[in-house]
């Protein structure tokens, strides 16, 4: 089965009859959207009141009475926040939806015997009772963290746009108020007292009315996310883990991704049978697994259904990270899903491996060169490790990290030293002939996790940063010349983003749009390690092993490589905690390798 690679045809079956969103939610929930943005504009901007788009403005939901620029201001937050929502088809947007309409179009007839502002209410109310099955989408798993980011991300949205309120009737403005005095007017707006910012006329009524919505909408929103129901986030449970590791036990030696399913911070989904899995996490409205799923190739359609069955009942957006190409195979094959490589693993195999040569002379050179400045190196599995040396080992993993934000989802165990991961080895670097440090001789570490039993894939690299460079390449080199006294025959490195495109973009007769292409991923190598981690992984003359991103459509693209980079820790949006409130762990070969342009350099 794995070995069939689908046909156009099945395909378009299955993309004709996979989870694509609806046509109807989408369109609704676009016209929630642009009514929205209307109501804004008439309740910030004083102009518009009088262009010919206020005469739409004027009979959308919630432009009425003496409170309009109020009026239209909050409904038109609640109606860009519940147009999202729509669009994905979500079973609680279309109540708020069909209740909020209705009132609306009430509200119209009442005060303003409007029938135009009746009729785009209930023309935005038919689709939704007519489609009432489409929006079916549960809830997003959530915390009540979300009222603290909400807290935040709306105080901060309401304190620009009030500036903007506040500055938007310059004709009405007694005197010259500086900055500091409208943000003060602001912030005391938002709390419902005047500030010290006065106006000509009814102007200055109007901005206190407006600012005192914000506020009120700030407020409400962030009390309803406190006080909901809590889901908590993903989370594997005990039973999940010692299924998944049963799973790993007869068939973890087929990807070297396998392990780090294990990662507690995800969810997951078995067939049927129970003979196979999909582990995921759902970030910003992204189911996104990686690498294949666990377990008998035979039973890896079942969990994908359920996993697919999943995102549709949720209305996420499906996508797979990393996968092999035998799983982007059976993923687009039973999901008619595509596929587009991503990148190459690099995988050295053991027997092969040797410093001899010409081509291993860069590497050859500076092993040589760190052990006569004095390191040596030692490779034990992690039960071979007594406590106090293994805490150490922690210690020093996280305070060498180097990004506050703790990095890697989908190549990235998150944890070193747990006793169920007795088979993960470690590799580390010592100088004995130095001053001892914080912590001892300790160096340099690299964590491998178990890949089938008679291999490993690399999860972490650190080093002391006061260290000399090349002690990743002196512990990669250290791994696997004891790997044969340890019973492994092949060692997963790296993973290089876009390897190919780099590789036949330096040689010669490359076009002009790969060379292009090549220069924007060494410019982005600034910042994301491309290049270098290619060049780090090259120089043990691995064979490389494709990976490949499945996702539903082109223009999901760009949402995945967002939820990806959130998932990775590229991007981080939520509030970080204290440092000293952290929990000790230490991922990921993914995004935190250590490895620097200084070490490139030194190769």
């Amino acid at each position: 089965m794995s070995g069939e690679v689908p046909t156009r045809s099945h395909r378009m079956r299955r993309v004709l009859s996979g989870p694509r969103p609806e046509a109807v939610p989408a369109l609704v929930g676009r016209a929630c959207a642009l009514v929205g943005l209307v109501d804004i504009a008439a309740g910030v901007f004083p102009r518009f009141r009088h262009s010919r788009m206020h005469t739409i403005a004027e009979v959308l939901p919630g432009a009425l009475g003496p409170f309009a620029a109020a009026l239209a201001l909050s409904a038109g937050i609640l109606l860009l926040l519940l147009g999202h929502g729509l669009k994905r088809a979500k079973r609680r947007a279309w109540r708020a939806a069909v209740v909020l309409l209705p009132a609306g179009a009430m509200a119209q007839f009442t005060y303003r015997h409007s029938l135009v502002g009746v009729l785009i209410s209930l023309a935005l109310l038919a689709p939704l009772l007519r489609h009432r099955d489409q929006f079916s989408a549960l809830p997003d798993p959530r915390s009540r963290w979300r009222a603290l980011a909400n807290f935040v991300l709306m105080g901060a949205g309401s304190l620009a746009l009030g500036l903007v309120i506040v500055s938007a009737h310059p004709d009405h403005l007694v005197g010259d108020p500086s900055l500091a005095d409208r943000i003060t007017h602001v912030l005391y707006g938002l709390f419902g007292f005047e500030g010290p910012v006065d106006y000509q006329g009814n102007t200055s009524w109007t901005v206190a009315v407006s600012l005192g919505a914000l506020g009120l909408l700030t407020a409400i929103t962030t009390i309803y996310l406190a006080f909901r129901p809590e889901h908590p986030a993903a989370r594997l449970t005990a039973e999940d883990e010692a299924r998944l590791r049963a799973l790993l036990d007869k068939h973890g030696g087929r990807d070297s991704l396998g392990h780090f399913a294990l990662r507690r911070d995800k969810a997951v989904v078995f067939s049927p049978s129970g003979k196979a899995a999909v582990t995921y996490r759902v970030v910003s409205g992204v189911m996104l697994a990686s690498g294949d799923p666990i377990g008998d190739v035979e039973a890896w359609p079942g969990a994908i259904e359920r996993f697919m069955d999943e995102a549709r009942a949720h209305s996420w957006t499906p996508a797979v990270m990393g996968c092999s190409e035998t799983g982007g195979e059976v993923w687009t094959r039973e999901t008619g899903l595509d596929a587009l490589e991503l990148g190459d693993e690099a995988v050295v195999d053991v027997a092969d491996f040797s410093l001899a040569g010409r081509a291993m002379r860069n590497v050859r050179q500076m092993v040589k060169r760190i052990e006569r400045a004095g390191y040596e190196t030692r490779v034990r599995r992690v039960r071979d490790l007594g406590d106090v040396e293994l805490d150490r080992i922690r210690r020093a993993a996280e305070d060498w990290r180097g990004t506050d934000t703790e990095r890697g989802f989908s190549m990235a165990l998150g944890r070193i030293g747990d006793p169920a991961d007795g088979d993960c080895l470690i590799a580390t670097a010592h100088k004995a002939d130095g001053r001892p440090g914080q912590y001892g001789d300790l160096k340099a570490i690299l964590h491998f996790v178990p890949w089938g039993t008679d291999g490993v894939s690399l999860d972490l690299m650190r080093r002391d940063r006061s260290a000399d460079p090349g002690m990743n390449e002196l512990l990669i080199v250290a791994a696997l010349q004891a790997a044969p006294r340890l019973g492994i025959t092949r060692v997963s490195l790296n993973f290089a983003m876009f390897r190919s495109a780099l590789a036949r973009g330096e040689k010669i007769g490359a076009g002009p749009v790969l060379r292009v292409w090549r220069g924007l991923l060494v410019f982005l190598s600034r910042w994301f390690q491309i290049e270098s981690l290619y060049k780090f992984n090259a120089k043990f003359q691995p064979r490389w092993e494709p990976r490949f991103v499945v996702y539903r459509a082109s223009g999901d693209l760009p949402r995945i490589g967002f939820a990806a980079m959130q998932a990775e820790g590229f991007v981080n949006l939520a509030l970080p905690l204290p440092r000293f409130l952290r929990r000790r762990t230490a991922p990921s070969r993914a995004c935190a390798h250590a490895v620097t342009e200084r070490d490139v350099r030194a190769a």
